[in-house]
């Protein structure tokens, strides 16, 4: 195959090479296991710089997705719950899933209820950034839950949110108003436009 590629056809291996060396390029072996074997004539090193590239834009574009772990417990606390569940919103929202463990400790364990309410208050509190990827259930004394981010609440929760910023923006510039006690400039005095007649002409 030529380098604009067009097929050149059977070529002896001497005379490909001449064409090659021809037009300053390399004899490349794209498929050998064909009968008879098939190349290209191109610039080799600038096919190796381009796969190169592509294979780098490649590895760019992939996402890596890490698994965050988060702990809560059944009796947590207001503020330490509002602490985590900020950081598990913050991990979907850099595109990564959380497993959310919820622990028991001793006599808690028989009343998984408990675990749940907290696990259900973790769903409704990330629901603008993630869903729930697999659903509570017991593994031990852990209850566990595993979120996921959710593109497309995302996308709508900053789409209300940049519609609640536009509505609070003030519409006008303020215009300004006299007070009502300012004075006024007095009225130009009026002219006297009467005059005398003329004299008569003797």
């Amino acid at each position: 195959m030529g380098h604009d590629g067009q097929q050149i056809g059977i070529k002896p291996l001497p005379e490909a090479l001449a064409i090659a060396r021809e037009l300053d390029l390399d004899l490349v072996e794209v498929a050998a296991q064909a009968s008879p074997p098939v190349c290209r004539i191109m610039d080799f090193g600038k096919f190796k710089y381009e796969a190169a590239q592509k294979a780098k834009e490649s590895r760019r574009k992939t996402t890596n997705v890490v698994i965050k772990e988060m702990k809560y417990r059944p009796k947590i606390g207001g503020g330490d719950f509002d602490t985590k569940t900020r950081k598990v919103e913050q991990f979907l929202a850099d595109g990564h899933k959380v497993k959310v463990t919820l622990t028991f400790r001793g006599r808690e364990v028989y009343h998984p209820e408990l675990g749940k309410k907290i696990l259900d208050q973790v769903e409704e509190a990330v629901k603008d950034v993630g869903r729930v990827e697999i659903f509570p259930r017991i593994d031990g004394r852990n209850m566990t839950m595993v979120l996921t981010p959710d593109k497309r609440a995302q996308a709508a929760a900053q789409k209300a949110a940049a519609a609640a910023a536009a509505d609070s923006a003030p519409a006008d510039e303020p215009t300004y108003e006299a007070p009502a006690n300012a004075a006024t400039p007095d009225p130009a005095p009026e002219s006297d436009t009467t005059s005398e007649p003329d004299a008569a002409e003797a």
